[in-house]
């Protein structure tokens, strides 16, 4: 039936255009069905995550914060004179009376570098309360040891106890709205001793974090803590008069990450296993589907512009066009095989295609020269990195090594000053010398033979090395320049900081269709942590000759191909051991360059 309808039509482009319209119809009204209906879904799901991302960095950031003052407690309690203060028996006249002042300078040094401290306090049980600048006391008409912080503290042991929001009156004269953070310490064979350390943290820095961020014109977020107490709400004043309600207890026995409320408010939940406290993100839902209305809206103008735009494309369609547009196809596909040789185009037609298939010859034209400027550039690239590589060596270096040379020659130890200024002299010779982009894994093994015999004069009692390379692979081509650098590093950040005497071991074999270089330190080694970072790009450090292992890396990659390059294996206290994988019986590039 459709044939049929189909052949009613005078023109393919007639017909082109019908079946666009249905097709086009179709589609569309398949788009607004699918669009409408999921539309609320995808606005509560997209808000949902985006209240999370929101919720989630004020837990991050508020983790930060009371981490930072986690560490000033910890700080506090390891201090040798709190502890003398507070423990400390048969103690001098004069360290009794300077205990209270250094004591104090900590304070003062602390509460001079953050402003969002409001006190800071050390408590003892059997002395004299030292509270912030030394000037402020106690309340006399407050038992401090009553106070649920203090109490919280006391059953903690020795962790530390946030509170959650409240007017702070143990300070004469001072009710500030804080969160308190408070530590005990204590000591078992003396526990009628010790004290408490607390700190008040201005309620206005956590505010702040949350009533900087906007859910919607009537979203907000609070903040509740482990027991459900309210470090912070928007309303808090509301809430504690009875004026206004909140679902703590919806929000504590929730095992989700967000809920709906039977009064059409979203609720978002983000719990921090730091502090045991849960940043709650509230969203109106009709302000989030007042957003769905207008992407309703949209949709509609989205479908009639495309529908309308879709005509108006089917309708420039035509056979005339057919064979063009096959033949440019055709040659796309040989360009897409890199074949540019037969991708030119025969044109003839001066419409849009015939324009089009010029411009597509232009095209390809430009993209073969392109590649070609391309691989030239790599190759100059290539050089000119090795002659900078080349031109490395740091004056620190020479200065350290010339200063040996004067020193050995004002002992008298002509023989070692002969030596060590041959090798150096080698050395720069070698340096200057960067005609060639490769050389033999033989003249490689030299030029770092040469920098180890410099570095064993300089480090005498604490290096030892040696060079075991099969023959087999002597004559082999390599790279410059990828030996020493690796040599250099296991020096300076390996046997450097070992104490007694070091040893470098360089080794160089065949396996397989390649080829592997180790230089093998028995230094310091290094951690997980340091190897997953090896590569990293750092800040040259003035006292190596600045070629990193990351550079040699790449430009092995970038010389054989991905599958080569270096890998390390590590210990600490044990050793680090560097592998170079290079392609064995291959004297060229991958891109076929000597």
């Amino acid at each position: 039936m459709k044939k049929n309808l189909l052949m009613r039509f005078r023109s393919i482009r007639t017909s082109i255009i019908f079946s666009f319209a249905v097709l086009i119809v179709f589609a569309l009204m398949i788009f607004l069905v699918l669009s409408l209906r999921f539309t609320r879904e995808a606005v509560l799901e997209n808000s949902t995550e985006y209240t999370s991302q929101l919720i989630g960095q004020v837990n991050n950031d508020i983790d930060s914060y009371i981490g930072y003052m986690e560490n000033i407690s910890v700080i506090v309690a390891d201090n040798s004179d709190v502890w003398d203060y507070l423990f400390g028996k048969e103690l001098s006249e004069e360290r009794e009376k300077e205990l209270p002042e250094r004591i104090l300078g900590v304070f003062r040094t602390i509460t001079d570098t953050r402003n969002d401290i409001v006190n800071i306090a050390l408590l003892p049980r059997k002395r004299e309360a030292l509270i912030n600048q030394g000037r402020a006391r106690l309340n006399p008409y407050i038992n401090v040891s009553e106070l649920a912080w203090y109490q919280e503290a006391e059953a903690a042991g020795g962790e530390t106890v946030i509170s959650s929001s409240h007017v702070q009156n143990a300070i004469f004269g001072s009710y500030d709205w804080v969160v308190t953070l408070s530590r005990n310490i204590s000591r078992k064979d003396d526990p009628e001793a010790g004290g408490i350390f607390f700190v008040d943290l201005n309620y206005s820095a956590i505010s702040d974090l949350c009533e900087r961020l906007s859910l919607g014109n009537r979203g907000y977020i609070y903040i509740l803590d482990e027991n459900g107490g309210i470090v912070y709400h928007p309303q808090q004043q509301l809430i504690y008069s009875g004026m206004k309600k909140e679902l703590i207890t919806e929000v504590m026995e929730t095992k989700e990450s967000s809920f709906l409320s039977k009064d059409g408010r979203l609720y978002t939940v983000s719990r921090s296993e730091q502090t045991g406290w849960i940043v709650v993100g509230v969203s109106m839902v009709p302000e989030l589907m007042h957003r769905a209305d207008e992407a309703r809206k949209i949709y509609l103008v989205i479908a009639l512009a495309l529908f309308l735009a879709a005509l108006a494309l089917a309708y420039l369609l035509s056979d005339e066009i057919t064979k063009p547009i096959k033949a440019l196809e055709k040659s796309m596909k040989e360009v897409e095989k890199g074949n540019f040789a037969h991708a030119a185009l025969d044109v003839r037609e001066e419409n849009e295609i015939g324009h089009l298939s010029r411009n597509f010859n232009m095209m390809t034209e430009e993209i073969k020269n392109l590649m070609v400027q391309r691989d030239r550039e790599q190759q100059i690239k290539r050089r000119s990195e090795l002659k900078a590589l080349q031109s490395q060596i740091n004056p620190h270096f020479l200065y350290n090594t010339l200063d040996s040379i004067i020193w050995m020659a004002e002992w008298g130890k002509n023989q070692e000053v002969v030596r060590m200024t041959s090798s150096l002299a080698k050395l720069l010779r070698r340096s200057i010398s960067n005609e060639q982009e490769v050389v033999t894994v033989a003249e490689e093994a030299a030029y770092t033979e040469t920098y180890l015999s410099i570095q064993k004069m300089r480090y005498k009692d604490k290096l030892e090395y040696e060079i075991l390379v099969d023959p087999e692979i002597m004559q082999e081509k390599v790279i410059k320049l990828i030996l020493q650098p690796l040599v250099e590093n296991a020096i300076y950040h390996g046997i450097k900081y070992k104490e007694g005497k070091g040893l470098i071991r360089i080794r160089g074999f065949r396996k397989g269709d390649q080829m592997i270089l180790l230089v093998q330190d028995d230094g310091k080694g290094m951690d997980a942590e340091a190897l997953a970072h090896i590569f990293e790009k750092h800040t040259r450090d003035t006292r190596s000759n600045g070629v990193g292992l990351n550079n040699v890396n790449e430009r092995i990659q970038l010389y054989y191909g991905e599958e080569y390059g270096i890998s390390f294996q590590s210990s600490p206290g044990k050793g680090t051991e560097a592998a170079i994988r290079l392609p064995f019986g291959r004297e060229e590039g991958r891109d076929g360059e000597l």
